[in-house]
């Protein structure tokens, strides 16, 4: 491709060109991504965001449910603000670059898996399908005390009143995934069954140390998936992989995906765009 690989450091040059052909002939592919892909979008992580007045708060009592408990005004006001930043970001070139390969792949009869930690929605945003998110959704609530399936969206923004509440008084909580909290399991074994079946793995823009998530990337090169690391930093997980490109995902997933298009659809540029 032409111009593949500009502004990237001659290492990650060639460590792209020997990964473009093994991406090539991936027919399931597994990608798990995490904060640094939604940074790339201006949306602070967790810890970032808690500046100004947020900058005295216990950050556990801003996230657990005994935060909530204690004062469920002030916990929302913080995902209010939360919300309100993720409303003015929008899905950058790497998730953009996902979406395509997606509908690249099912053209051709395979497929790409994307579980997520952040919940922010931008992968569905960019029009990726089937997104499996592990820790909720931001634009999701549901009744306190209710279960996971039970969510349904709220998208108001600002809200009008803190905490926003069912017509019969039920107060509503942010459908996410809270400090001491269990990950809904469903969701998490469907990323599982995905990392387990994949034959191309990609770890983007996560820390690598939040388990049980962490683990996913861990498992579907135990069986069998080559696997890739896309992340600016070292990680727990860097030794074990197959390929790294210390790069940003928006920069590094839009060639990666160019390449791989050329070659499975050479003929149909526009395919997955």
């Amino acid at each position: 491709m032409a111009g593949q690989g500009s502004g990237l450091s001659a290492a990650s040059r060639s460590t792209l060109a020997d990964l473009i052909p093994v991406a090539a002939r991936a027919r399931s592919v597994f990608v798990f991504t995490g904060a640094g892909v939604s940074a790339e979008s201006g949306i602070p992580t967790f810890r970032e965001a808690q500046t100004g007045l947020w900058s005295r708060y216990d950050p556990v009592m801003l996230a657990s449910l005994d935060g909530f408990r204690a004062d469920p005004a002030n916990v929302w006001k913080w995902y209010d603000e939360r919300r309100q930043t993720m409303q003015r970001c929008s899905p950058n070139a790497g998730h953009v670059a996902l979406t395509a390969w997606q509908h690249l792949l099912r053209k051709q009869g395979a497929d790409l898996h994307v579980a997520t930690q952040n919940i922010d929605d931008l992968h569905s945003l960019a029009g990726t399908h089937d997104v499996v998110e592990l820790h909720g959704n931001i634009w999701e609530v549901r009744p306190l005390g209710t279960e996971f399936a039970d969510a349904f969206r709220l998208m108001d923004c600002p809200l009008s009143e803190y905490p926003p509440r069912l017509a019969d008084g039920s107060t509503l909580r942010p459908n996410v995934v809270w400090f001491g909290e269990m990950l809904n399991e469903d969701v998490l074994q469907q990323a599982f069954r995905h990392a387990k079946h994949a034959d191309l793995a990609l770890s983007i823009g996560t820390s690598s140390l939040v388990y049980p998530a962490a683990a996913l990337p861990f498992v579907a090169r135990e069986h069998g998936a080559t696997l890739v690391e896309i992340n600016p930093e070292r990680t727990e997980l860097t030794a074990a992989a197959d390929y790294v490109l210390q790069e940003p995902s928006a920069v590094v997933l839009p060639m990666l995906f160019d390449a791989i298009r050329e070659i499975i659809s050479p003929s149909g540029a526009a395919d997955g765009k």
